[in-house]
């Protein structure tokens, strides 16, 4: 191998190793943005869930009110 052919050898392994460790970086950075985004996600789930259930509570108590016959009397009393 000449003189010549070796630096060019070593300019590509160079480079193709900086290249290589650069893809790694970026890897490593998406990752971590992904799992941050993961769990601000299962933050905002969570919250949705806890809200979907006040609020069908909410209802569930508002049906109660409503069929409740002594709210049917009231109406018709008020009526009169």
């Amino acid at each position: 191998m000449s003189g010549t052919t070796m630096v060019v050898m070593i300019v590509f392994i160079s480079v193709g190793f900086g290249v290589m460790y650069d893809m790694y970086k970026k890897h490593l950075e998406f990752k971590h943005r992904t799992l941050t985004d993961n769990k601000e996600s299962n933050n905002q789930i969570a919250a949705i869930t806890a809200e979907m259930l006040a609020l069908k509570e909410r209802v569930q108590t508002l049906e109660a009110i409503v069929t409740d016959q002594s709210y049917n009397v009231k109406q018709e009393i008020n009526k009169l």
